[in-house]
């Protein structure tokens, strides 16, 4: 059985004038684990048709997630552990859910190999390249070809892209291409700003356009066109108010504020970026994600708090912690509650959150990990179809 569950009725805010009232979802709260990884994703780990949660140096059985598996030891230090991402990839291409990893203080892009979903033994970290300081690792196709690409936020930029076989199979090898231009560093994103079909690179200081062969290094043009200082990680691209130029929704990392940057032009042609304030009386929304959590065929923002981002030297860090989804509604959000609550009760999203189908029941859920511990957020869908008062 499931333990530790709550049911959490889904509050709405109004943060810009008002559109048509979406109906609240219903989503019911595990605690899955008192371990405080800020890193989580969810999938079937062993290949027996149901998704697992992992976090950290663990794998935890669904559908109940009683049960957790070693998968690794990391290291300590002070109030962080060197885990960052768990983004799961067949690297090696034998159908089984590998894990893509790397940490702020070891410094390496790395890749933990399943295996084969056993659960008597540890996971074999394999070493790729030493790159600097890995703020988190974020995933995007940058060639069009239908395959994620991995870059570890660092400065300069790395982009490893996993060698694949004539199948389209993993081969356990990665080729790294490093882009000397532009800022590095803290917030990074993927997407078209210019519109030409192509995706290019988003940093916290401006972007960096993708030439026609992606692999270029040295033909990436870079255009300081904004600073927006500790940028979430990742920043997103979004056609926010339905214009067809490609916007920004940024999180402050490490303050307070959440906002979208409208794409536009000056009388001259010129791009222009105006900013527009999503929510500035919550901080450390460090980790931003889309998805269409509510099945409307639109996508929504989800996003929370980090728990002591900065080991509670951040603006707001005694704050109460919590997890949020926003209706876009062409730029006029709206905020629905998942969490919010102290640290000893509530849930924040950590540094890397997953957001999935975990119960196949047709809804997104949720998984939260961060140093309040290890949540997960089932989607039982509009409170209206639920049947349950509660």
């Amino acid at each position: 059985m499931m333990r530790k569950l709550g049911y959490v009725l889904i509050a709405s805010f109004t943060l810009l004038p008002l559109v048509a009232v979406a109906q609240p979802l219903h989503f019911e709260r595990l605690h899955v684990s008192e371990e405080t990884y800020e890193s989580a994703s969810a999938f079937d780990v062993n290949n027996n048709g149901i998704v697992d949660i992992v976090s950290g140096a663990y794998w935890y059985e669904g559908p109940d997630f009683t049960e957790k598996h070693k998968i690794t030891e990391w290291d300590r230090v002070g109030d962080y552990w060197d885990n960052f991402s768990d983004f799961p990839v067949d690297v090696n291409g034998n159908g089984y859910m590998d894990l893509v990893v790397g940490g702020w203080f070891n410094q390496t892009f790395s890749w933990l190999e399943n295996p084969e979903g056993r659960t008597d033994e540890e996971w074999t970290l394999h070493e790729v390249a030493e790159v600097g300081n890995i703020e988190r690792n974020v995933f995007g196709d940058i060639n069009g070809d239908g395959y994620m690409e991995v870059f570890p936020v660092t400065n300069p930029v790395h982009i490893f892209r996993l060698v694949r076989d004539e199948d389209g199979n993993g081969t356990g090898e990665w080729e790294q291409h490093t882009i000397r231009k532009g800022t590095g560093g803290h917030g990074f994103g993927v997407g078209d700003i210019n519109g030409n079909g192509r995706n290019d690179i988003i940093l916290a200081g401006g972007w960096i356009e993708a030439p026609e062969d992606t692999f270029d290094v040295d033909a990436w043009e870079w255009h300081p066109d904004w600073d927006i200082p500790m940028a979430s990680v990742p920043m997103l691209v979004h056609d926010v108010n339905g214009d067809g130029l490609n916007d920004l929704i940024v999180g402050n990392a490490h303050d307070f504020g959440l906002w979208w940057y409208e794409q536009g032009q000056d009388d001259e042609g010129n791009r222009t970026w105006t900013q527009h304030v999503i929510c500035d009386e919550r901080s450390q929304y460090h980790d931003v994600r889309l998805a269409d959590i509510d099945n409307d065929g639109e996508l929504e923002l989800i996003t929370g708090k980090r728990y002591y981002a900065h080991s509670g030297n951040d603006p707001g860090a005694e704050d109460p912690l919590g997890i949020y989804y926003f209706k876009i509604n062409n730029g006029d959000f709206e905020r629905f509650t998942l969490d919010y609550g102290p640290n000893d009760s509530a849930s924040g999203a950590g540094i890397f959150f997953w957001v999935t189908d975990i119960t196949q029941n047709g809804w997104k859920d949720v998984v939260a990990p961060g140093k309040e511990g290890l949540h997960a957020f089932f989607n039982h869908g509009p409170m209206e179809e639920t049947g349950d008062d509660n």
